[in-house]
């Protein structure tokens, strides 16, 4: 709660000049005042009542109630004004701390503060041309309605200052507050920087290592089962789960030193495709047709790898899951975007069936990332299908 007397430290300078003037006057009016003049005590009086008022703080009154201040305030000043006394000519002094009252009472109206100080004016104006007549009166009005003017210039002045100190506070309270936060979503941003920095780190582990060692878990049973009736070709598949335990050896060596693509991620994506295909078709013994462009594009490194993966994973899934006999591969270009098919005449997938699986999950991540799709739908003909489209990339795209 604000309390009445100004003892606000942006006042308070204010204040201490207001006494002084005030002292100025006063002295001037005691030194010049008969003591056994019927006035001197009044206007005794009136100065020390003035001088109790100026220690009130108008600014926690209402609008009405600081005109009511301003108004006894003028009629302390006036009613000095009109006694006989040799000291008058200091009186209208007290006007020019009134003046620096009406600016700093209105600091966001300021036309009413200039009001009061025309009113001051004019009140001052109206006495002196009373006692001194038109001329006299006056030309003795210039000086004081000068002085009004430039103490309420001073206090809009300082008004003006005080409230740009204020502004300049909140703007640091504000800043401080930003700052606070920021640093705040900085060390989430930096949470989620790992968390995503992780998931990737899971992708990568599962697309690169789950091909090779599914395929060679595979060949391995196979060849359990064919070491009685056919050795040879049991020696076959060992050799051939031999070759995917190194490969995944090698992936897990380049993931976990750099997280780098494989090694086809280096060669055109149709290339890489059908060197997927064909390393498929060895290991399993089911039967792949491609269908791939001719022509030659260009891809950013993301896009690459994320189909790339997602053939490698499709390619997996069938051989875990789907009991078929042939797959088909199909990559095709469009103005806009890319579309990858990979499909087999197994035994389809239930309608739930979408929404499991960890690789499935990533990929879908990895395609949603770049503004990609992924769905798992029949195929025509039977079996299932994976139908990825992918947004390619506007011309000077980085990737």
């Amino acid at each position: 709660m604000k309390r009445i007397w100004l003892v606000q430290r942006s006042t308070l300078p204010l204040l201490l000049v207001a006494y002084l003037t005030w002292g100025a006057v006063g002295a001037i009016w005691w030194s010049t005042t008969e003591r056994e003049h019927p006035t001197a005590w009044a206007g005794g009086g009136m100065l020390l009542l003035f001088a109790l008022l100026m220690a009130l703080n108008p600014e926690v009154l209402s609008p009405s109630w600081r005109h009511l201040y301003l108004a006894v305030q003028s009629a302390l000043v006036a009613g000095l004004l009109l006694l006989e006394t040799r000291a008058w000519s200091a009186i209208p002094i007290l006007f020019f701390i009134l003046s620096a009252f009406a600016m700093l009472l209105w600091p966001h109206r300021r036309s009413l503060g200039w009001l009061w100080i025309g009113l001051f004016a004019l009140l001052t104006g109206g006495i002196l041309t009373f006692r001194l007549g038109w001329g006299n009166g006056l030309l003795t009005l210039l000086p004081y309605a000068g002085g009004y003017a430039f103490f309420g210039v001073f206090a809009d002045a300082l008004a003006r200052a005080e409230e740009a100190h204020r502004r300049t506070q909140n703007l640091l309270a504000e800043l401080q507050e930003a700052h606070r936060q920021l640093r705040a979503y900085a060390s989430r941003v930096e949470e989620l920087a790992v968390a995503e920095e992780r998931n990737r780190m899971a992708r990568e582990m599962h697309d690169a290592l789950g091909h090779h060692l599914t395929v060679a878990a595979v060949q391995l049973e196979g060849a359990g089962r064919l070491i009685p009736s056919d050795p040879q070709r049991a020696a076959r598949m060992v050799h051939t789960a031999r070759e995917e335990v190194r490969e995944a050896l090698d992936e897990l060596r380049a993931t976990v030193a750099a997280l780098r693509a494989p090694l086809e991620a280096g060669m055109p994506l149709p290339e890489a495709l059908r060197r997927l295909a064909e390393h498929f078709r060895a290991a399993t013994g089911l039967e792949v047709h491609l269908a791939l462009p001719s022509e030659t594009f260009d891809l950013p490194a993301a896009h690459h790898l994320t189909l790339y993966r997602a053939a490698q994973e499709a390619l997996t899934n069938v051989q875990r899951h789907a009991q078929a006999g042939q797959v088909w591969l199909v990559l095709t270009l469009h103005p806009d975007h890319l579309t990858l098919l990979i499909g087999d005449d197994g035994r389809g997938f239930p309608p739930e069936a979408e929404g499991r699986g960890f690789g499935l999950r990533g990929l879908r991540e990895r395609l949603e990332a770049l503004g990609g799709t992924l769905h798992l739908e029949e195929r025509p003909g039977g079996g299932a299908q994976l139908h990825i489209a992918l947004p390619r990339p506007q011309e000077g795209s980085d990737g």
